[in-house]
């Protein structure tokens, strides 16, 4: 089989991913729209906002572990058809008019919590559905899928869906993850070896250099299994600790963390940005937008051959000084059509980089450690996303949204410079002792969903 061929589980998985990702689009602006319904209080409605953004960092390392405790594809069904059956539930409630924000809110935060299981299991799955050279056409492939779903045809819908009666995005949405559930089912079995056995934690920092020098190489980090269980706490810190043990992947995910951090702060003030600086009409605010979401769909149909043609980590570092440029001309246009092609260059940017760090963790990380290390991947680039919108909130509230496009500009300038200095190629492993990934294991995994 082709090194590159994505196979017949990996087009269930996009299935998979595209029929949640429209349920998504369909529910998550229809939550808001209901809320605006039964309350004009900000505060409540923000509430709602972040009831849905706290469970990744309250449970994101917990659904790490029992993302390679159990079996994967049976956790992402399972997942899903909970959440079919809460969001059942609560279009059951809405059509009944039983829903208040009580309601909303604990919608919103269990739905979120058992996010963090799926995601979880859904980074540690994929590479045991693809070849390791795969990895990066098969996540561009499900970053552009899963966009244009939400983002061209389940947004839009949203609001028509809502105003033809307050359940039916609900609802469909319900149907949506119960699809997605039966595609996962529909996966190849993988053997119950594949992504379960017990991994020996990496090393302490202080001693990761040492250790590197001895055994695996420089950039993995306990990759020896041991058969044993530890305790819960222990293995949530597991995946936090080979991520720190692991320089390159440690580096990549504070760059992430640190790009979040203006993208947050962007999105938080684009609205605003576009309709008072750049003169954008209410009504062609969506097509300035859809400029953004083409431009991220380019960039991950891209992403495989980028990588493919000049490596990973260069890609990235490439990756990081376009989007600089990209924003730079964002933040000194005053015209909606200029700006809107640099927002479309910024996205692509986006895409490129998820999909191939996403995939670069995916061939590095042991197949035991997959659920808990991406999980803390996934955290450390969510811990900063709050604290951007907030300033971004405070700064474009005293001094206008300008500045916060500079302070954007400035924040990648200075990622940009950071992951030219740290972001070098290291020389393999030797083929005795590289980590085993799934791909590695088993037949040549699902989507992030959610």
């Amino acid at each position: 089989m082709p090194a590159t061929r994505l196979g017949r589980d990996f087009h269930l998985l996009w299935s998979a991913a595209v029929s949640s990702r429209f349920g998504d689009a369909l529910r998550t602006p229809a939550l808001a729209l209901l809320a605006a319904t039964l309350t004009r209080d900000p505060r409540l409605i923000a509430a709602i906002t972040v009831a849905g953004q706290l469970p990744p960092l309250l449970f994101g390392l917990l659904g790490g572990v029992y993302a390679d405790r159990w079996d994967r594809r049976r956790t992402m069904a399972l997942v899903d058809g909970v959440r079919a059956a809460l969001v059942a539930a609560l279009a059951v409630a809405i059509a009944v008019d039983r829903a208040g924000i009580v309601t909303l809110l604990l919608a919103a935060f269990l739905l979120a919590a058992l996010a963090a299981l799926f995601d979880a299991a859904s980074f540690a799955l994929l590479p045991s559905v693809v070849s390791p050279a795969a990895l990066p056409r098969a996540n561009g492939r499900l970053q552009a899928g899963t966009a244009v779903a939400g983002g061209l045809i389940g947004a839009p819908a949203a609001g028509a869906a809502f105003a033809l009666a307050p359940a039916l995005p609900f609802a469909l949405d319900a149907v949506t993850f119960a699809l997605a559930a039966l595609l996962v089912l529909a996966l190849s079995p993988l053997p119950p070896a594949a992504g379960h056995e017990r991994v020996v934690p990496a090393p302490p920092v202080r001693h990761r250099r040492a250790a590197a020098r001895g055994h695996a190489g420089e950039d993995a980090p306990g990759g020896g299994t041991d058969g044993r269980r530890g305790s819960l706490w222990a293995e949530m810190t597991t995946g936090l600790r080979w991520l720190r043990g692991n320089r390159t992947l440690w580096r990549v995910a504070l760059l992430t963390a640190a790009s979040n951090l203006a993208i947050s702060g962007l999105l938080a003030v684009l609205v605003l940005h576009a309709l008072e600086v750049l003169r954008v009409p209410p009504a062609g605010y969506g097509l300035f937008t859809a400029t953004a979401i083409l431009g991220g769909v380019v960039g991950a149909l891209t992403a495989g051959r980028i990588a493919a043609r000049v490596g990973t980590l260069p890609a990235l570092r490439a990756v990081l000084a376009a989007q600089t440029v990209a924003l730079a001309g964002f933040a000194l246009s005053r015209h909606p059509v200029w700006a809107g092609l640099a927002l479309a260059v910024f996205a692509a940017g986006t895409s490129v980089w998820n999909s191939l760090w996403t995939s670069y963790g995916q061939q590095q990380v042991p197949t035991a450690l997959l659920g808990r290390v991406g999980a803390a991947q996934r955290m450390l680039g969510l811990l900063s996303a709050p604290v951007g919108a907030a300033l971004a909130g405070l700064v474009a509230g005293a001094y206008g949204t300008v500045p916060v496009t500079v302070a954007a500009t400035g924040t990648f300038a200075l990622v940009t410079v950071a992951a030219w200095r740290v972001l070098r190629p290291v020389a393999p492993a030797p083929a005795a002792h590289r980590p085993t990934t799934a791909a590695a294991a088993v037949r040549p995994g699902p989507p992030a969903s959610r």
